[in-house]
Order: C-alpha cells, then structure tokens, then sequence
C-alpha cells in the first residue's frame, strides 16, 4: 500500500450544486474545508467521490440523464435519498441529536430521538453505493458525523478494505457522550473503520474515554484491538489552502464597500461565521457593547462587521437565533450610533474567497469565539490572507484550531467582560507585536496546509491494517475434524478468558461442576493430553483442578505440576526486585478503590477490573510507566494483559508450556486456545502443524478465531464424539 492506491471518498454531499434551467443542467463545484480539502486527493487518485447530490426531485428524465453524464465525467457517484429521508436522516437525527451532542450542548437535543432508523438506513445505502464502487487497493475515506455508522457496515460487506473516517466537529467529553441513547451503536460504527482521525487530541482523547465507558475496550495508546482487528486513533488537525489565500488579488468592489460604510471608524474588528448556535455570535456581540462601555476610547472608532452565513433556515432554533441575533445588534446600535457612526454592521449572506481575502486583511481585528467548534477554518484564512504580517487574532479556547495557533489572543466567550478586555487589548496592540505574532502563525500554517492534511491521513491509512484478521473457526469445520481425529492430541488451554468468562474478581472464577466435567472426560480421552496454561497461581489450580488428571502450567508457566507428579520450584533471585513491586502496586491500589494485588510465586499482579473504568485505566497506564522505570535494569517483564498488569522474570512466558507438552506426548498435534496477549507467546511457540485459536475479538497469532468461553467449551465438548468416529461438528 503506497501513495498511488485510489481514494474513495465518502460524504454527506458531493462538493457540487446541480442548478437547472432553460431545460439544462449545470453542475456549479463548491466552496468550503471539505471541498477544498479532498479536491487533491479527487483528482491525483483518480478516485470516487460518494454522496448525496441534493434535491434532484425536480429534473425530468432527459435532465436527469444529462445530470448522470456530468456526474459520471467528474468520478462523482450520486447516493438517492428522498426529500422525506433527508429530513429525517440530515435534519432529524444528525443536526437534530448528533449536532448539538458532539459540540457538548445536550439541553440542545430533542427530548426523544426519532429519527434512529433513517439515520441507519441512510448510512446502509451509503454503505452499498460504496461496496459497489470499491476494488481490490482502494482507500475509503468516510467524512464527519452524518456517516458514523458506514466503517462497520462497509466491515460486514468488505472485510479486507482499508477504511478511514475522519470527524470534522469536536468529541465531547465522555460523560457528555453518555447522554446519546444510540451511544454504544455510534461507537461500534465508528470502530469499523482502521484509522479514525480528529481535529485535536483533545477529541482523540474523549473519544477513546467513550469507548472505555461504553464499550468497555481499552486503548494502548492511540491502538484499540476490535473484531480481531487493530483500529488506530489519531489527531490530524485540517489546514486550508494558504497558497490560496497568500494570494495577492482581492475584491476591489468589496474593499470600496468597506471604504464606504466605514464612517468616523479607524478600526474594523470583523467576526465571519455560519449562523449557527455554536458559534457564539450573540455573546460576541454583549462583549463588542460591553467594550463600548468598559473602554470608552474606543466610541466612533471602531466598529463590528458581523458576516453571518445563513444555514438551515427552515429549523425552528435557527430561526429563532437568527431573531435573536437581529434585535441585538438593532438594540446595540439603536443605544450607540451617532451621526456619521453605527457599531455594528451585520450583513446575512455568503461571501467567495476574493471577497473573504477582502474582508480579512480590511479587518484591525479578527474575532473568532465559538462556543465550540471542532477546528474553525476562518481563524486560519485569516492568518493565510494578512501577507502584510498585521492584524490581531482573537480566538476562543473552545476552538479545534486553538490549539496550533498559540499566538492568537485566547478567550473565553463565555466571560463577556474577559472577551471585552481582550479585544481592546487587540485593537491596542503595537505593529511589531502584531508582526511576531502573525509571522509565527503564518510560518506554521503554511507547513500545515490542507494537502498535507489529506496526505497526512491517507499515508497514515495505508499503513494501517497490516496484521492479519483470524478466521471464524466456525467457517472450518472440516479443518477442526481432522485435527482432532489424526492422531495423539495435546489441548493447551488458557483458563481466564478461555474457558470461563472474565470475573470482577480473581477468585470469582473457581470452574464450576460442568468445566471440571468436561475437563476430567477430554483427560481420560485414549491420546489426549490436556494442559491448562494460566497466569494464575500455583496453589489456586492445585485447588481448584488438581484433582484432575491435568497438566497444570501456573503463573504464565513460570512454575509447572505433570500429572501425579510435585510442583517445580519458582525461579531463584526473585527477592532482589519482588518488595520493591509489591510496594508499588499496594500504593496504587490504595488510590483505585476496586484495584488489588495478587502474589504468585514468580511474580505479581495489580488487577483492575472491579475499579471505575477510567480511573483503573489511567492507573494502570501510569503504573505500566513507574514500574518500566523502577525495574528498568530488573530481569524482568512489566506485560499488560485484560484489566491486569503483570510483572514476571525474563523469559517466563507461556510459551514455556509447549516444550514440556511435546516432552510429555511426542508427535502429539497441539491444539491451543487462549484470548488475551499473554496467550500470543504461547501461540507463537508452536511447531509447524499445531493450531491456535483466539477467544474474542482482539488481534492475535492466532490463525482461527472463537466468539467467547462458552463457544470454547462447546466446541470442546465435541471433541469425545469425533473421537469416537460419531457425532458431528459441535462448535459455536
């Protein structure tokens, strides 16, 4: 996978406007981040753009021909929604719910989601147009919250596809996210894919916070192991394009506006936004009345030119935004104007980029203060445009791009007497701190440009994916007969996890009459040997089997009992390191209420799975790193398994187990289950013609996958039978 695999891209609409007329139809491109940012990757891949076209209902057959031809010539694929399933699916739950939700504003929500169902079935049909259009190498690259469920649908259509899905707007923190009934279904979705990219590592963070809660998956950093598959997390915060806005050309007829309307002011503060309520535009305007007030200076000298770009204009909440916009700024200048001089213009339209380019560099001051936004691409056009190096940025701390443009003045636009401040700060601001400050920005924002940012992504995509995904051992039923039924047979079974489900608890898991049942009829099987490889202790499997004729390996097969024979003793010179760890551990115990030690005799064990899940998680993080530095020159392994973390002395592993097992029955087949990362050194020490079998759905060695415990002990209870020569396939 390299730089030259097609791309197909998937969004809510394709970057184009179908305008009919005169009995023709016109296709007119777009203007935005999305469009500009994946018109690169469009053209140099070769690739496929999926997505909605808009409301197409009105063209006749011959236009709607025509349109097909156009969309075809320019690699776009048209996805057919009803005027009746864009309103549910986009208005409904997506802008309705996911919206307000993902910019932390759930009071915003509708008191019931209704509209599940469309935004499922509208994600299906993206799914399908996509699986369609997908070939062998392709890189499918799915866009922003309207299409979360489309990674794990295309997963079920195509298992081996390389997908990538990208959140354009912020995460919430998890216990916002929590507030979503369809939270566990969102996540899952988005876990289909193999890179899942964010505008910061704030929101990288957050999300990987939901997933612990909710789904109980923890991440090895930016690495989440799902569906027998590794998912990679990143931040890759989206630029624009500089080269674009660095240009020289303006709007001429725009600068003559500005010139026109500009009255008895010297100075322009400018503020550019969708007409959105995330956008903070009427505290931006409380803050401008209150610099009037608190800063009396700066009265006939400045003034506010608020852009704000209509949006969804039929939805009841912006309409009433829109209202409520109006009246201040008619309250603001009805209390303030002079003869000669308005505070605030506001002007309800959309501007090109030569008009914007215009807009920007006329401004003393660009305002930008959502109340969130996941990056904010005006921060960045305007620091693009100002080739002169002046003007001041003023840009609020809830902003994705805050958080590289470090020398922007910071606000909270929530504190409208803060933001006052900070803008007559602004407008006071010398020229050679405003060139430093713009200079530093302008350097970084060229660096970070929007190719890099699609380059970024997609280099990162194809580099994901590499390991190989385990087959459901179901799918080989023929395969697992013959292995069972061609000779001498060793069994090396992990215990926790394998054959009985994971406990809150260590002692929680003692086997109960049925595994001791099942294990007692595979031991007295003529050429079966069956050996129990657990990371437990030794005298617990004494306790709790050995009454059996078993193979007992405890503690990772640091210490082992053969059939009828005493326990081997633990490996000499633990004591130089053993006191230091267990000091360790009971401290970090003593903070995570529900966290514990186990002692084993070659090692120990901080265990978490009762702790809160987050709190366990972070513990067990920074227990990993104090103990990597305590026993940094230790012989010893500090090795994270299921909500535990281990320490245990070099060379110590699992795959101990399979050299005594050849010892105890040679020419045997090994068959070997086990389902966490301990299990992969035993796995990775089998000779040539044995078998493993992972449990659950974690990326392992393992060539065969099986779904839990239960299966587990199923399909072993069908061992006695095709033994027999009766039967038939029993697995799950």
């Amino acid at each position: 996978m390299g730089l030259n695999n097609r791309v197909i891209l998937v969004s809510n609409r394709l970057p184009v406007r179908v305008r009919a007329s005169a009995g023709r139809v016109d296709l007119e491109q777009t203007v935005g981040g999305l469009a500009t940012g994946l018109a690169g990757p469009h053209r140099e891949r070769q690739g496929e753009w999926v997505g909605w076209p808009g409301d197409v209902a009105r063209l006749d057959a011959t236009q709607r021909l025509e349109l097909d031809e156009s969309l075809r010539a320019r690699r776009l694929v048209p996805v057919q929604l009803t005027a009746a399933e864009v309103q549910r699916y986009y208005e409904g739950f997506s802008n309705g719910v996911l919206w307000p939700l993902l910019h932390s504003m759930p009071t915003r929500m509708p008191l019931e989601c209704r509209d599940w169902d469309a935004y499922v079935g509208a994600n299906e049909r993206f799914a399908d147009v996509v699986a369609e259009r997908w070939r062998p190498g392709d890189l499918v690259w799915v866009h922003d919250y309207h299409l979360l469920l489309v990674p794990s649908l295309l997963r079920a259509r195509l298992p081996s596809a390389r997908i990538g899905v990208f959140l354009h707007v912020p995460f919430p923190a998890s216990d916002v996210f929590r507030v979503l009934p369809r939270r566990a279904e969102i996540l899952r979705g988005m876990l289909g894919a193999d890179l899942i990219g964010f505008q910061t590592f704030s929101d990288q963070s957050n999300f990987l916070s939901a997933v612990l809660r909710a789904l109980g998956v923890e991440a090895d950093v930016d690495r989440l192991e799902v569906g027998g598959r590794e998912v990679r997390v990143g931040a890759f915060p989206i630029g624009v394009d500089f080269a674009a806005f660095d240009t020289a050309g303006g709007d001429e007829a725009v600068d003559r506006d500005l010139a026109r309307s500009a009255g008895s002011a010297e100075a322009l503060l400018l503020g550019v936004d969708r007409l959105d309520y995330t956008k903070g535009i009427p505290r931006r305007l409380l803050a401008f009345e209150r610099l009037l007030e608190r800063h009396p200076r700066w009265r006939k000298r400045v003034r506010l030119l608020q852009v704000s770009v209509p949006t969804r204009e039929g939805v009841g909440a912006y309409r009433e935004l829109r209202r409520q916009v109006d009246e201040l700024v008619g309250r603001i200048n009805g209390d303030w104007s002079t003869i000669g001089w308005v505070p605030i213009q506001q002007l309800h339209r959309s501007f090109d980029n030569a008009q914007l380019r215009a807009l920007y560099r006329r401004a003393r001051v660009m305002v930008v203060s959502p109340l969130r936004d996941g990056m904010n691409l005006v921060a960045k056009e305007f620091v693009a445009s100002r080739k002169d190096e002046r003007g001041v940025l003023v840009l609020s701390e809830f902003a994705g791009a805050a958080a590289e443009l470090s020398e922007a003045l910071p606000v909270n636009p929530h504190d409208v007497d803060a933001m006052a401040d900070v803008l007559d700060a602004a407008l006071s601001m010398p020229e050679s701190e405003q060139t430093a400050r713009m200079r530093a920005m302008r350097e970084r924002l060229r660096a970070t440009d929007i190719d890099s940012w699609s380059a970024g992504f997609l280099g990162a995509l194809a580099e994901t994916g590499q390991r190989p995904i385990a087959s459901p051992l179901s799918s080989a039923a023929a395969g697992f007969s013959r292995i069972v039924t061609s000779g001498p047979l060793s069994l090396l079974l992990d215990y926790d996890g394998t054959l009985v489900p994971l406990a809150l608890s260590p002692g929680d898991a003692a086997p109960d009459p049925a595994l001791r049942q099942l294990l007692g009829e595979l031991a007295a099987l003529p050429g079966v040997d069956v050996h129990i490889v657990s990371g437990r202790a030794a005298a617990t499997l004494e306790a709790w089997l050995g009454h059996l004729p078993l193979h007992l390996h405890a503690e990772h097969a640091g210490r082992w009992r053969p059939i009828g024979a005493p326990w081997g003793d633990a490996p000499a010179g633990l004591g130089t390191w053993k006191a230091a760890v267990r000091d360790a551990m009971r401290v970090f115990a003593a903070r995570t209420p529900g966290a514990l030690v186990e002692e084993k005799a070659t090692g120990l064990a901080w265990h978490y799975r009762r702790a809160d899940v987050e709190q366990g998680a972070a513990a067990g993080r920074e227990l990993r790193h104090h103990l990597g530095a305590l026993l940094a020159n230790a012989p010893v392994e500090v090795i994270a398994g299921s909500k535990v973390i281990e320490v245990r002395p070099q060379g110590v592993h699992k795959g101990l187990a399979v050299g005594r097992a050849l010892e105890c029955s040679a020419g045997a087949t090994l068959l070997a289950f086990g389902d966490d990362r301990t299990d992969d050194d035993l796995f990775a020490a089998l000779p040539e013609g044995s078998v493993a079998v992972a449990v659950g759905d974690r990326p392992s060695r393992a060539a065969w996958r099986i779904a839990d415990p239960a299966s587990v002990r199923r399909l072993l209870g069908s061992i006695p039978s095709l033994r027999a020569g009766m039967g038939k396939w029993g697995a799950a």
